[in-house]
């Protein structure tokens, strides 16, 4: 079944507005949130967006000195450390958050990576759906105590138009009898993104959490570096003097429009009583079953009975739940 809220809305914003545009009357002053990825590329405009409207952002990193001067000047931001592939230090983040006694307002998972060459975790999991995917389950699951006691948290998942690649494959999502494809793997695990937002909704709803997913639009950052040349040039994503291009309505947008779905996600009074969405462009999307490339989310990313089959995989997987 797809999510009954999964229409537009009419959020008076559109593909253009920035995220400074999106926080510019909302005041988060005693509020915390947590941003993964928060201090590169839409992660970190995102931190910037939220500590400018007077929340204390946490942002987990692996590398701290690189990080510290990414963040250099803007207020009430935290480092802790974190590596998200590692199931360990997920969950020893997660306990200091927990034990801090701080709730957390906003969970924001923007951390990830894209069209990797064929990598595995510890585990054996192929490592874009266990980054982007199971990472990011582990770290919710250790942080509901927190969220909880938010009284009204929300969870937001940095999914992608890629999701419409690739379906999840339940019966080998680790590419161990399929040849590996690495496109494929991160469609598949943008579009575990999305279903993981319904999930985090279907299970929070009754202690206040809410949570969403989006697709930022189409933003030269870091997570193209596993790209060629011949890649990159085929997105045409930069003009003839090497400047990236910007449309927005094509999708093609700034650093700070593409993070204003996110913060949208995370603060727009218009989505009380929503949750479970897929959102672009600062607007709850239409729901589409084909061809790719397309505004909208694809219908595989978007049904709830497919979502609670990869909630519960996931849990087998990570040996984690919600509690």
């Amino acid at each position: 079944m797809i999510t009954p809220s999964q229409k537009p809305i009419g959020s008076g914003f559109g593909a253009a507005t920035t995220a400074a545009d999106v926080v510019r009357e909302v005041d988060l002053s005693g509020h915390t949130a947590i941003v993964t990825g928060g201090s590169s590329g839409l992660g970190l405009e995102t931190t910037r967006a939220l500590a400018g409207a007077g929340a204390t952002v946490i942002v987990p990193v692996r590398d701290a000195s690189k990080a510290s001067a990414a963040l250099a000047g803007i207020k009430r931001v935290e480092l802790e450390a974190l590596e998200l592939a590692d199931a360990a230090s997920v969950a020893a983040f997660g306990q200091r958050v927990v034990t801090s006694g701080r709730p957390i307002s906003i969970l924001i998972n923007s951390a990830g990576i894209m069209a990797t060459p064929l990598m595995r975790d510890a585990e054996g999991h192929e490592a874009q759906f266990a980054t982007n995917h199971l990472g990011h389950f582990r770290l919710t699951a250790a942080l509901w105590p927190a969220l909880k006691a938010a009284g009204g948290a929300r969870v937001v998942s940095v999914s992608s138009r890629g999701h419409q690649i690739a379906g999840v494959d339940f019966n080998d999502f680790d590419f161990k009898s399929r040849p590996y494809d690495k496109w494929t793997a991160y469609g598949q695990s943008k579009t575990a993104n999305a279903l993981f937002a319904i999930g985090v909704d279907q299970r929070g709803e009754r202690d206040g959490i809410r949570a969403f997913s989006l697709h930022p639009g189409q933003i030269p950052t870091d997570l193209m570096r596993h790209l060629s040349p011949d890649e990159i040039a085929g997105f045409d994503a930069f003009d003839g003097e090497g400047r990236p291009r910007i449309d927005p309505s094509r999708g093609m947008k700034t650093v700070e429009q593409g993070a204003a779905t996110s913060v949208w996600c995370a603060t727009s009074l218009r989505l009380a009583g929503i949750g479970g969405v897929y959102c672009e462009d600062c607007d709850v999307a239409v729901v589409h079953t084909k061809d790719t490339g397309r505004k909208g989310v694809h219908s595989w990313a978007a049904d709830t009975e497919l979502a609670d089959r990869l909630w519960r995989i996931s849990e087998r997987l990570t040996g984690v739940a919600p509690a």
